[in-house]
């Protein structure tokens, strides 16, 4: 990565994973990309996690709004140049100036909502609800244990992810993104009762039909300059690889 736009920590992560028909969902897709799929599907994502240190370049975390909860809901991508990414269908976060930012700034789908995550020893709470009037909400009750390897072809397929696919000004744009490898824990989903994904894509979703639970402790991430997905060679090519998983 030639330079970092900004830089922001992720803790607590829980993953929670659906497959779906890639042609349910391509048309949720921005321009120039399509469903990246592992034998025959792709995957819808609902991730929980704590922001923190979030900040430009190599200054400092902005006071006040670098830390907040954040709950997305993602589709995976990959363009005419080979490029895995993730493309987000919604980012419900708790602080509205990020949301500002992110939805003006780069048509980043955010919504202010009202979210939350609680710790209780090694079970984890995470419970959000969009700020309007019968708007979609999730809650997440999981149990942590110890440290464990995960290289299985699904997880990796899921989290080996160098950037995102976003569309902004009327043109596609893939933001690479690097951090060090991914480290996982054990987890037990204990209960999920959720609407955000069905908000999203049309289907609701429940435990019974979930293909994948993962979490994390967290890392550091850093995010490149964006490029276009339709620049000419040299203008938008890919950041290149790097080690771990995305």
């Amino acid at each position: 990565m030639d330079r970092a736009l900004f830089r922001q920590a992720w803790h607590d992560l829980v993953f929670l994973h659906w497959p779906v028909p890639p042609d349910r969902v391509a048309h949720l897709f921005p321009s120039g990309t399509r469903p990246d799929e592992l034998d025959g599907r792709t995957y819808v994502g609902l991730v929980f996690f704590e922001m923190r240190d979030l900040g430009l370049g190599t200054g400092p975390a902005f006071p006040v709004v670098g830390g907040f909860t954040e709950v997305n809901v993602r589709l995976y991508s990959v363009d005419e140049q080979g490029r895995r990414g993730v493309v987000f269908l919604s980012l419900d976060c708790s602080m509205l100036l990020p949301t500002l930012a992110a939805r003006g700034g780069w048509g980043l789908p955010y919504h202010w909502a009202e979210a939350r995550r609680l710790v209780f020893d090694d079970r984890l709470l995470y419970t959000v609800r969009r700020r309007r009037p019968e708007g979609p909400r999730s809650r997440v009750w999981a149990a942590t244990g110890r440290q464990i390897r995960v290289d299985d072809a699904l997880s990796t397929f899921l989290t080996a992810r160098w950037g995102l696919h976003a569309r902004a000004r009327g043109r596609t744009y893939y933001w690479p993104v690097e951090h060090e490898p991914w480290g996982f824990r054990q987890v037990s989903l204990l209960s999920l009762d959720d609407s955000l994904v069905g908000s999203a894509i049309g289907t609701r979703v429940t435990e019974a039909g979930l293909a994948s639970v993962l979490y994390s402790p967290g890392l550091r991430v850093r995010f490149g300059v964006p490029r276009r997905v339709d620049a000419p060679p040299g203008r938008g090519g890919d950041e290149g690889r790097h080690p771990g998983r995305g």
